[in-house]
């Protein structure tokens, strides 16, 4: 799905050529090698889910934002995660 160079096509599986985290999990998940930024903002993404899963106080305000989590890692470029405000 990818080429070798780790950067997407842009076909059917990317939006206009973004890299999502839902795409780099996909890669490590199909043994194809990350850069060390890739694997950051994996860590990063993953690290903030939980944080924000565990603030949530009712069981629907925890649905709404797991949705939300869910829609950031398919449509958010994951350059987004190597931002400060996700350590």
């Amino acid at each position: 799905m990818f080429p070798k160079n780790n950067q997407p096509s842009k076909d059917k599986n990317t939006l206009s050529g973004i890299v999502s985290i839902n795409d780099l999990k996909e890669m490590e998940f199909n043994d194809k090698e990350l850069t060390p930024q890739q694997y950051l903002a994996l860590k990063n993404y993953d690290r903030y889910r939980v944080k924000e899963l565990n603030k949530q106080k009712s069981e629907k305000d925890f649905h709404k934002t797991y949705l939300q989590l869910q829609a950031m890692a398919n449509l958010t470029p994951f350059e987004d995660f190597l931002k400060e405000e996700y350590f």
